[in-house]
């Protein structure tokens, strides 16, 4: 990665040392390049405040938001005739660029992932009005996109079961009532594409967030990713035209499942990011912080400690990166390695995220020290790090669908 701006004022990145990249076209390197010089520039300076801030609207990125879609990030994952990049491996750059956020800031990361691979990704298939409407603006970076089928009672079960959020045809426009909740970027989205049951089966609709009936609620307080707002949207009685529909009746859970599956790819990719910016973090903390006369990383508990994260670190990579690929060849459903790829590589990103803090000890756990304002990023991708092994399905459920593959339906249900 020749290619890659330095800055002295970062730490090393031990990727470009001993990552050897033999799967990414060159086309993806290029883009990595791209965004990690946008990353550096624009994402690294803002990362702590958009970290440590409590959620509110007005404290959402909106500047940086709007900066990605004047510098092309968000055509990254697009093809030409929805006035994105038309790159022959646009999944796998995709993954790419959000390992890239990641590694500075996992909430940027999230917001891209949702904006793009789940509520971009659902909108390649609505009809041009409204990918006019939605779709092209979104690329632009002048409007935001959030993707529910989430529910109080519903998550991991998105069965029409479980399901409540309903919505019922009559005369060419559905009538959708219900509650959906963790929505990301709900609070500052100005549509959603959502998930309801009807009588025809499963939805996917389109909505506008301002629209009559609907009201979104205040932003969560969550333990991290405090910069990607979550909150809850109600529905009484919103009208939606049957032309807002994306796929046939019945169709909406396939859809649904297809787009979360490319989102457990962003999130492994997510997952990269963190646990190589916390490995970078703790690799110099270990070179150069001294006890009982010696470097840290001189103690062979660290040195083998950091030679399996890096073995880790390149399994993960190579698995996020694989699963891309097949799906940029036309697979839909990239299994196992997407679900391989987004459990392994989350867990890792929690267990280096873990390591760093350790092996720093109490300039590890600092938020802020009193004495200098010191701020470790370990702490804050510790925190984000948690709900990379929860959102766009667990990581239980990722090992189901590996034993799934192993062992067959039939005897794992």
């Amino acid at each position: 990665m020749n290619t890659i701006a330095k800055d002295h004022n970062f730490k090393a990145r031990m990727s470009d040392e001993i990552y050897h990249d033999m799967l990414s076209p060159e086309e993806t390197q290029n883009i990595r390049a791209e965004v990690r010089r946008f990353a550096e520039t624009h994402v690294a300076p803002r990362a702590r405040k958009i970290g440590e801030a409590d959620e509110s609207v007005e404290g959402f990125a909106f500047d940086l938001y709007r900066r990605m879609g004047d510098e092309g990030l968000f055509a990254i994952p697009f093809g030409t005739e929805n006035k994105g990049r038309g790159l022959a491996h646009r999944v796998a750059a995709t993954a790419t660029t959000i390992e890239e956020l990641a590694y500075f800031s996992n909430s940027v990361a999230a917001v891209y992932d949702v904006n793009c691979i789940l509520a971009g990704r659902t909108l390649e298939r609505a009809s041009e009005e409204v990918r006019e409407e939605c779709l092209h603006p979104l690329i632009r970076g002048e409007k935001i996109g959030a993707f529910a089928t989430t529910e109080p009672e519903a998550s991991t079960d998105l069965s029409p079961k479980a399901l409540k959020t309903r919505a019922t045809l009559k005369n060419g426009i559905y009538t959708v009532n219900g509650h959906k909740r963790w929505i990301t970027n709900a609070p500052v989205a100005d549509f959603v594409t959502m998930l309801c049951t009807s009588k025809d089966g499963l939805v996917e609709l389109t909505i506008d967030l301002h629209a009559k009936g609907v009201t979104v609620g205040k932003p969560d307080q969550k333990l991290g990713n405090r910069g990607q707002l979550t909150g809850d949207i109600y529905l009484k009685d919103v009208e939606v035209p049957e032309s807002r529909r994306i796929g046939t009746p019945g169709e909406g859970l396939r859809i649904a499942l297809q787009t979360l599956t490319y989102g457990r790819v962003g999130i492994a990719a997510t997952g990269v990011g963190m646990a190589q910016a916390c490995f970078d973090e703790t690799m110099a903390h270990l070179k150069t912080r001294h006890a009982f006369g010696k470097p840290i990383g001189a103690n062979q508990y660290w040195q083998f400690k950091m030679a399996e994260r890096a073995c880790h670190l390149e399994n993960a990579r190579s698995l996020y990166l694989k699963a891309a690929l097949r799906m940029d060849s036309g697979v839909a459903f990239p299994e196992p390695e997407a679900a391989m790829a987004k459990f392994y590589a989350t867990e890792l990103a929690v267990d280096m995220a873990r390591d760093g803090i350790q092996a720093m000890g109490g300039y590890g756990f600092m938020r802020s020290l009193s004495h200098d304002d010191h701020h470790n990023p370990v702490e804050t991708h510790y925190r984000d790090a948690k709900i990379a092994e929860i959102y766009e399905g667990t990581n239980e459920i990722q090992r189901m669908v590996v034993a799934r593959t192993l062992f067959g339906k039939e005897m794992t249900g």
